[in-house]
């Protein structure tokens, strides 16, 4: 990648005449939501438990009996899986948000993760809603998630780590009225 590219990943993907009104990221560091009230307890549950779980099979074997390595064993991926839910999702979430670029053209929107692009077309989007947070940023999204058992974007991962929704969407942007305006000025042009 080209210094300009760094700073203009879209070049390669502008169709002939296709002009960037906008480009941005999603909010970068730890990124909290409304499922991490309960996700948070759930993980630190689970965390504990596994922990406990470990802790006990590791260092209390029972007298006279052979040590039960299917039990040491058995509680490993699930203190790994604790760990994770606790802290390294937040961690995973931030590496993905640092990859994801987004831009708004004269004629689509586009959602850049790693190497995949994903492009809609601004004059026929399926959907613009525009939800803002407490700390001023805001998602705009295009399009609906898969649903799931708890209502959309249930992809694997994607209910603890929000950065992988299967919508296509502007996650956690800075100045997201602008960015709504824009794209409905965009789409009646």
């Amino acid at each position: 990648m080209t210094a300009y590219q760094s700073v203009n990943p879209f070049q390669s993907y502008l169709l002939p005449g296709e002009r960037i009104s906008w480009t941005g990221q999603p909010k970068q560091g730890l990124a909290l939501g409304p499922r991490d009230g309960l996700l948070i307890p759930f993980s630190l549950l689970w965390g504990g438990f596994a922990l406990f779980w470990n802790v006990g099979v590791w260092t209390f074997p029972k007298t006279g009996q052979g040590i039960d390595w299917f039990m040491r064993l058995w509680g490993l991926p699930f203190l790994v899986a604790g760990l994770y839910f606790i802290m390294g999702r937040f961690f995973h979430d931030a590496a993905i948000r640092k990859r994801l670029f987004y831009a708004v053209t004269d004629q689509r929107v586009l959602v850049l993760r790693g190497s995949k692009i994903t492009s809609l077309d601004i004059r026929r989007l399926p959907r613009l809603e525009l939800s803002e947070h407490r700390d001023g940023t805001g998602t705009l999204a295009f399009e609906a998630a898969n649903s799931g058992p708890w209502g959309g974007g249930m992809n694997g991962l994607s209910w603890w780590l929000p950065a992988l929704s299967t919508a296509t969407q502007f996650f956690r942007v800075a100045s997201p009225r602008k960015v709504y305006e824009l794209i409905r000025n965009q789409a009646k042009t």
